[in-house]
């Protein structure tokens, strides 16, 4: 859990953090995407504080009301696309199960052919087993050993850098790599990926929707990272027009407490029977709560319209540093409050020392952004609370922007 700047939190409200000394930061990082509704807002505390008086804090697979609840709104918030919600822990627990889901449909369906997961070069989906075997990046499978011929990863199709978009890459992908379209039983696809900010073409994802509804495929969207407006819609792949099969969510969930879920339709859901898909800390009453307040506050704020205009005052004045400083800035990507600066050396490639020289920085001068990641650690990511007002941002872009000054005179 090392590598971030050393600042010891302790405490937190709306946008901004504090350590014990007083010193005080505009949060650009949401506790990594997690604090959607702001740090601790008062009406996640009361909820937390009324379910401990209660007494009922723990029931494992014994119902409770807020796990009821929660799922019932979760599956409301779709607005039908799908009928079924199982409550997991994390991110990654929820990726594994739709990856378990996936097996278990394409082996009822494909007599034991269909097993094939395709995910995309470049992606990041946890950091558990078969998270990590539906990763697409190479160095985090090294500790495996063994591959898993049951996963395969294809090309990105990046526009920018002036990869192929088509789909018929993505076909000629699984030909070039000895695998039929009908052994395919999942797409799984982070709704932009994490560690880039890098959407995919919306009429590739619209294909890819098509073809997997032709071939019996599961779509699984990863919105671990992008769900509850952080890009400026409720869901990341809601940008692309399409309806996935399964879609996997954690982080901002709860705005800070560990739950995920994983939700379907129930096609594909039953496929497991009572007792046969369990998890200790499912609908955990204590998450549950925290998470139905922070549905609350998202919808009563209106924080998806907030994302969506603070996003544009981000992207103008993002897009302005970069025009500035075109020799060290090869891209800005993202939609709403989240965007991804990538950072690169004379030879084009990805500069992790500017990148860190620039977090670091912020860090001395108020602005709280975490280490920079992406390939070669050259991407600095931006993606403060949902809450944060338009003042607070451009003070928090300006440090930005003279941290950017400062590390191109380096």
């Amino acid at each position: 859990m090392s590598g971030q700047p050393p600042i010891v939190w302790d405490k937190a409200s709306g946008f901004q953090v504090y350590d014990a000394a007083g010193n005080c930061w505009i949060d650009f990082s949401s506790g990594v995407l997690v604090a959607n509704c702001g740090h601790g807002p008062a009406e996640m505390k009361a909820a937390l504080v009324d379910q401990i008086e209660n007494g009922v804090i723990f029931s494992y697979c014994f119902a409770n009301r807020p796990r009821a609840e929660l799922v019932k709104r979760l599956v409301e918030l779709t607005g039908g696309r799908v009928d079924r919600c199982f409550l997991l822990t994390t991110g990654a627990e929820a990726v594994e199960n739709a990856l378990k889901l996936a097996r278990t449909w394409g082996k009822r369906v494909g007599g034991g052919n269909k097993r094939m997961i395709v995910s995309f070069e470049g992606a990041f989906h946890g950091r558990t087993l078969g998270a990590q075997l539906a990763s697409g990046i190479p160095h985090l499978k090294d500790w495996i050993g063994i591959p898993d011929s049951g996963f395969v990863t294809v090309p990105f199709p990046d526009e920018a850098a002036g990869d192929s978009v088509s789909f018929d890459g993505f076909l000629s992908s699984l030909t070039e790599r000895g695998i039929a379209e009908s052994d395919v039983c999942a797409v799984i696809a982070e709704s932009y990926q994490g560690g880039t900010g890098r959407f995919y073409p919306t009429p590739f994802m619209q294909q890819l929707r098509c073809w997997a509804d032709k071939g019996d495929v599961f779509y699984i969207a990863d919105e671990v990272q992008a769900g509850f407006g952080r890009t400026g819609r409720l869901f990341g792949f809601e940008h692309y027009g399409i309806e996935p099969d399964i879609i996997c969510c954690g982080k901002a969930l709860s705005g800070g407490l560990p739950i995920a879920a994983v939700l379907g339709n129930s096609r594909f859901m039953d496929v497991f029977g009572p007792g046969e898909m369990t998890s200790t800390h499912s609908g955990h009453p204590l998450c549950a709560r925290a998470a139905l307040a922070s549905l609350d506050l998202i919808e009563r704020d209106r924080l998806v319209e907030n994302s969506r205009a603070m996003g544009a005052v981000l992207h103008e004045s993002l897009a302005g540093i970069k025009a500035h400083h075109r020799d060290i800035i090869s891209a800005v990507n993202g939609r709403g409050l989240l965007a991804a600066v990538l950072f690169v050396g004379d030879d084009g490639e990805a500069d992790g020392a500017t990148a860190m020289r620039v977090v670091e920085f912020c860090i001395r001068h108020g602005v709280m952004l975490y280490a920079p990641l992406g390939p070669g650690g050259g991407t600095v990511k931006i993606n403060p609370p949902l809450v944060i007002g338009e003042e607070p941002l451009r003070e928090g872009i300006q440090i930005f922007a003279e941290a950017v000054d400062a590390s191109s005179r380096q």
